[in-house]
């Protein structure tokens, strides 16, 4: 498929009901309003070309770029790929799910993750502690800095509440994930979770809630599910 065969399919599915309700999630003009359960259908065609996928995010169009990042292979961005798509990263879905994704699958995830957590700019900070978190989903133990961690969950025991708003929310994903992912820090995880109680999200006129990540951790383990790695965060 060409761009604009992509671009043209995407407006054919994109409805306005949809369009509405990723709105009152915070998404920006322009997108068309397709289901996420839809653009999985053109992975397919998309994935087979790396350039095309590159293409879609550069559209601007929202929907294209979640498609982008539901199809580009993460192994084979480059630096200056990923950090001019969390530049382009205009709300939480593009940046926790679409760049981080490709991020935390890339060769660049902890140096991006690192330098992007310290941001200023909301979107590019949740960003970073979404990279991270996935990073932790998918990669085994044995490779991951635990003493680094426990220094972000002490971070973010002592910082959570007077963060911007999205990143508290990935703040408690984080605490979520170290505690559902990595069995030697699940009591860490669990005693950060129990003190930092309920987080306050602004998530605007939708019927989302902030999962109490004590509880959450708790859930995980009584299904016999901890220290399960994903096979792929991209979703």
């Amino acid at each position: 498929m060409t761009l604009a065969e992509v671009m043209t399919k995407l407006e054919e599915l994109g409805t306005e009901q949809t369009k509405k309700t990723f709105m009152r999630h915070g998404a920006k003009e322009p997108l068309f309003g397709v289901k996420v359960g839809d653009l999985k259908k053109l992975v397919k065609q998309v994935s087979k070309d790396q350039g095309l996928a590159l293409a879609l995010y550069d559209t601007g169009n929202s929907d294209a770029m979640y498609l982008a990042g539901l199809s580009i292979n993460p192994q084979m961005m480059t630096l200056p790929q990923l950090k001019h798509w969390v530049k382009q990263a205009n709300w939480y879905m593009l940046a926790e799910y679409t760049v981080a994704g490709a991020a935390a699958e890339s060769p660049y995830a902890l140096k991006l993750a690192r330098e992007w957590m310290r941001s200023d700019n909301e979107m590019i900070a949740t960003c970073g502690w979404s990279t991270y978190a996935n990073y932790v989903s998918i990669t085994p133990d044995d490779q991951l800095d635990l003493e680094e961690i426990r220094t972000l969950l002490r971070l973010i025991e002592s910082s959570i509440h007077e963060e911007q708003n999205r990143v508290r929310y990935t703040m408690n994903m984080f605490v979520i994930i170290a505690g559902s992912y990595v069995t030697g820090l699940y009591d860490e995880a669990i005693a950060v979770a129990e003190s930092i109680g309920k987080v306050h999200v602004d998530v605007g006129q939708t019927a989302c809630k902030v999962p109490l990540a004590a509880d959450y951790i708790r859930k995980v383990a009584q299904r016999g599910k901890l220290g399960i790695k994903k096979k792929t965060c991209i979703c």
